[in-house]
C-alpha cells in the first residue's frame, strides 16, 4: 500500500478513479507528456485505462495540491531496468504545465527521497530524463541528483523518434551529507 505524504504544499497519495477529469486535464496537454516520452491522452477513455494502473499498483502518488485537493500530477518509485541491485529504484515524475516553474516538482521529489531513504531503505534513487526536457534537468540538478552519463539512442518515442536519456544518481550516504 502506498503511504500518504504531505510537503508544505502538496499532499502525495495513492491515486483514485475520482482522479480521472483532473489526470486527463493536464495528460491531455501536448506540452507534458511528450517530455516525458508519451503521447498526450485523446480522450478520458484512455486516460482512465492508464489511471487504472496508478490506482491498482503501489509505485505512482498523485500529487495534489493541500489548499484544494486538485490532482495536479504524479510522482513514482519504479524499478530501475539498468540496475539488478535490490534497494534501488528510479524516480518519474510529471506536472501539469500551470504549474511548472513554482517549484513544485522539487519539493515533492525532496519528500519522496526523504521517504525512499529513510522509510523504504533504499541505497540508491536513480532518474533520468530525455535531452530537450531542460526543466526536468533542473528539477534533477536542484534535487542533488549526480550526473551519470548520456545513454545515447536510448528508447524510441510514442512518435518513432529515437531519444538520448541523460542518466543521473543519488546515493543515501550523498543525500545524507
Amino acid at each position: 500500500m502506498i503511504k500518504t505524504l504531505r510537503t508544505d504544499r502538496l499532499i502525495l497519495r495513492k491515486f483514485r478513479k475520482a482522479d480521472l477529469d483532473d489526470f486527463f486535464s493536464y495528460a491531455q496537454n501536448p506540452n507534458v507528456g511528450p517530455n516525458a516520452g508519451w503521447k498526450p491522452h485523446k480522450n478520458k477513455r484512455e486516460a482512465a485505462v492508464i489511471l487504472d494502473h496508478f490506482v491498482k499498483g503501489d509505485e505512482v502518488w498523485a500529487i495534489t495540491l493541500k489548499k484544494n485537493g486538485k490532482v495536479i500530477g504524479s510522482i513514482g518509485l519504479h524499478k530501475d531496468e539498468m540496475r539488478t541491485t535490490p534497494r534501488v529504484k528510479m524516480l518519474g515524475y510529471v506536472l501539469a504545465e500551470e504549474f511548472w516553474g513554482q517549484g513544485i516538482m522539487t519539493e515533492a521529489v525532496a519528500e519522496v527521497i526523504r521517504y525512499g531513504f529513510e522509510e523504504l531503505k533504499l541505497m540508491l534513487i536513480s532518474v533520468a530524463h530525455y535531452s530537450h526536457n531542460l526543466r526536468s534537468q533542473r528539477v534533477i540538478e536542484k534535487s542533488g541528483f549526480r550526473y551519470e552519463g548520456t545513454l545515447r539512442y536510448s528508447r524510441e518515442i510514442f512518435d518513432g523518434s529515437v531519444q538520448d536519456l541523460l542518466c543521473y544518481s543519488l546515493a543515501k550516504n550523498e543525500w545524507e551529507d
